[in-house]
């Protein structure tokens, strides 16, 4: 079955200073054919990481690049391999292309209508290639400009989800791929940032270490610094629908995950 999908695959504005933050889990839009095909609670799209546009709406004032998914993870996860590889090899995850939910009840409503490999392969080429190719341009370019970049993973995800992990999960999840994907000196003071947050919990490789982009685009050596950031959502938003923002709960959090994309960026303007 063919793939095909009118919207475009991203939106990105460019900053001025060597920080891009990626979103590849906030797009929403499901293809109506393939939107036609799924249960009605995975057209609801639960797993979507919500409303992280709105908490990083700082974004612009210090001057970083913004590039945003716009198709659920349903359609595609912009955080895996192209291959469909296991980021996390022994453990429960979902796929390339899902298909089940994060509460493990299946996306599609008749099992025949799974996807498979010619429909995988135009969605990848649709959404997957081009959110990975600005990815990679984007940092060229801020790398060539500045003489070193960071790469920000934003996510967030419900704070308890039984399939993933036990019982609840710490608030601010840094992932560093094991501290393959930055300097150890900026994982640490982010990591410093997160424990001094009153109120929040927060760990460094722990459950999630980061997934494809952070593994993929870090390169310390080279002067690219990549970080992965996964919220629970509870410290921002209603986690179950209507999965509203919450502002005034928001505005607990929100100092700390801009303190953090300050000192990511003074570390690497210092450099």
């Amino acid at each position: 079955m063919a793939f095909s999908t009118t919207e475009p695959p991203f939106r990105f504005r460019q900053g001025t200073r060597p920080l891009l933050i990626s979103m590849p889990h906030v797009g929403t839009h499901v293809p109506p054919a393939l939107a036609a095909r799924l249960t009605e609670e995975a057209r609801h799209v639960p797993d979507t990481d919500w409303h992280l546009e709105q908490l990083y709406d700082f974004a612009d004032e210090l001057g970083a690049s913004v590039l945003v998914a716009t198709h659920s993870r349903y359609v595609i996860d912009l955080n895996r391999p192209p291959d469909g590889a296991s980021l996390y090899p022994g453990q429960s995850v979902t796929g390339l292309c899902p298909v089940d939910t994060f509460d493990d009840t299946p996306l599609y409503a008749d099992p025949k209508d799974l996807p498979v490999d010619e429909e995988i392969a135009g969605r990848r080429d649709a959404i997957w290639r081009p959110y990975h190719a600005k990815l990679a341009e984007e940092l060229a370019r801020i790398k060539a400009a500045h003489g070193v970049a960071a790469l920000w993973d934003a996510h967030s995800i419900r704070s308890v989800l039984p399939r993933f992990f036990e019982g609840k999960l710490p608030d601010l999840n840094l992932g560093t791929a094991n501290g393959a994907s930055c300097d150890p000196e900026l994982a640490q003071t982010l990591l410093g940032i997160a424990k001094d947050a009153t109120g929040y919990t927060g760990v460094l490789n722990g459950r999630f270490k980061g997934g494809h982009i952070t593994r993929q685009h870090g390169n310390p050596a080279a002067g690219v610094h990549a970080v992965q950031l996964e919220m629970t959502q509870s410290s921002y938003m209603q986690e179950a629908l209507p999965f509203d923002y919450l502002p005034e709960v928001a505005a607990g959090v929100k100092p700390h995950v801009r303190r953090m994309l300050e000192a990511v960026l003074e570390f690497v303007e210092r450099k």
